[in-house]
């Protein structure tokens, strides 16, 4: 096992996510769960079911962790949060600070990220998971009976199986691509030379963060999109705002674009397309796609368990994550829409309690928030007002825009809103969206709010520190409030008023 470069962070990674020296244990005469996938939702089953007492073997073909540590949320954020220095070293002569020109060093920047990643990864070591109790096997894993997984030579034995094996990054089947060669999120954390220009493939979460990242950095950047915004999935508001500062940062955007074919020359790696009612190309070092994610349900003999599955869906699961087959659940990328390693982390504790324990809980009763961390962050939970309009749910917004709020404005960081969807006649919190430098933890406050079924005129109530950015989740509250005012309370609280004077 291996993962470029080959550096001492690298090596320090691959010994403790997939050690070369690793003998797997002798298996038990029986488990109480064997879990296939060590990404967060194999981790978080094992650790928490062997936790509980229970006999555990957890199987790994590839590094522990999964994409969160290794290609996904940890290399990404640390390479986020380098290019953000950048942005506020360019912005700085706003705040009366002129420190020139930044000078990134972009094999530094890399080397950072393999530090830290390194320094995590310790968290979801093979050790570690040994010394949790669990029989960490590695090596691939397939189902050969119905009580059975063959792994490495050795045979385990089980009551209760988990699939948890993840999903792989998905491309499109354009004539060419294949050939030219690409990047995905697999393999782009493994250089260590900027490209000089990049074609991202995708404006999606995925594409739109890195793709916002290598720009600042210093790649010239083109974004292609096959809708006629960014993030189409998101608020359309919200969208709008961050394709504005992809505007202003330079980020070339193709939107209701089709590409047609790739092909390489002396230019380097030339994207032919159709956007606009007219053909083009652009030539760039470097393509990144990120669009979308394959479940990886290959290999694992699952057609021997009968357990349904497609390449779309991947595991098809009931709302207690429970596959076709009565023995065998599933959790994560390979069974959900919802493609989070927070959903990943709560899926698995939802199998814990059902495989284990004969629970009942239902995956739907979740209540998932996401982020998409690109500047300004976009984050939602809950309900899309197209959403509730679906379900012919009537709802009341309030929007504050950060404008409005004192702690933005001084930080400059006006660009941006909370926006809260209730129920019409009263102030159950449906959804809502934030749009702010941090509004993935902003958002904490709606998501408790929405779980513990807190209305949105209580949050009125709750003294936020001044000043704060999340002062405008009050002001909303505030909003709410207003609109008790009614013509007649407010004539009964003037005739109080004048007969207390």
């Amino acid at each position: 096992m291996e993962v470029r470069p080959d550096d001492e962070y690298n090596r320090t990674l691959v010994a403790n996510v997939h050690p070369r020296a690793w003998v797997n244990p002798q298996p038990a005469p029986r488990y109480n769960l064997v879990v296939l996938g060590a990404g967060t939702a194999g981790l978080v089953t094992a650790a928490g079911a062997a936790g509980l007492g229970a006999k555990v073997a957890l199987v790994e073909r590839d590094l522990l962790g999964g994409d969160c540590l290794n290609v996904g949320c940890v290399p990404s954020k640390c390479v986020i949060r380098s290019s953000r220095v950048v942005a506020e070293l360019r912005d700085a002569a706003r705040f009366g600070i002129h420190a020139g020109a930044a000078a990134v060093d972009f094999s530094a920047v890399m080397a950072r990220m393999r530090r830290l990643r390194a320094h995590i990864s310790a968290h979801d070591s093979a050790a570690r998971f040994h010394d949790l109790g669990v029989d960490v096997f590695l090596g691939e894993g397939r189902f050969t009976g119905p009580d059975t997984v063959a792994v490495g030579g050795a045979t385990l034995r089980f009551r209760r199986a988990v699939i948890a094996t993840g999903a792989r990054a998905a491309y499109p089947p354009i004539p060419g691509l294949a050939e030219a060669g690409f990047l995905t999120n697999e393999t782009v954390f493994s250089l260590t030379e900027r490209p000089r220009s990049l074609a991202v493939i995708g404006a999606g979460p995925i594409g739109c963060e890195l793709a916002q990242a290598f720009r600042r950095l210093g790649s010239e950047v083109v974004l292609f999109h096959d809708f006629p915004h960014v993030l189409n999935r998101e608020d359309a508001d919200a969208a709008e705002i961050l394709q504005r500062a992809f505007v202003r940062e330079a980020i070339r955007l193709v939107l209701d674009a089709r590409l047609t074919r790739v092909t390489t020359g002396a230019g380097g790696k030339t994207i032919a397309f159709e956007a606009g009612g007219a053909a083009a190309t652009v030539s760039v070092d470097e393509i990144l796609v990120g669009a979308g994610r394959v479940p990886n349900v290959d290999g694992l003999g699952l057609e021997s368990v009968g357990v349904a599955h497609d390449r779309e869906r991947g595991v098809h699961v009931d709302d207690r994550l429970q596959t076709t087959n009565p023995r065998i659940y599933a959790a994560g990328d390979i069974c959900m829409s919802t493609k989070f390693t927070h959903a990943a982390d709560a899926a698995a504790r939802v199998v814990i309690q059902n495989a284990l324990f004969l629970g009942r809980k239902r995956l739907s009763a979740l209540t998932i928030p996401w982020c998409t961390y690109t500047d300004p962050e976009i984050a939602h939970v809950g309900m899309y007002e197209r959403d509730a309009a679906a379900r012919g749910i009537p709802v009341t917004t309030f929007v504050v825009p950060l404008a409005d709020v004192d702690r933005a404005v001084v930080d400059g960081e006006e660009e941006g809103f909370v926006k809260v969807h209730v129920r019409a006649g009263g102030d159950a919190i449906l959804g809502a969206t934030i749009v702010a430098r941090h509004a993935g933890e902003m958002l904490n406050e709606l998501t408790l709010a929405i779980v513990r079924k807190i209305g949105l005129g209580a949050l009125a109530s709750v003294v936020h520190p001044y000043p704060t950015q999340a002062e405008a989740i009050r002001k909303a509250g505030d909003a709410y409030n207003r609109t008790r005012l009614t013509p007649l309370v407010k004539r009964a609280f003037a005739a109080w008023l004048r007969w207390r004077r």
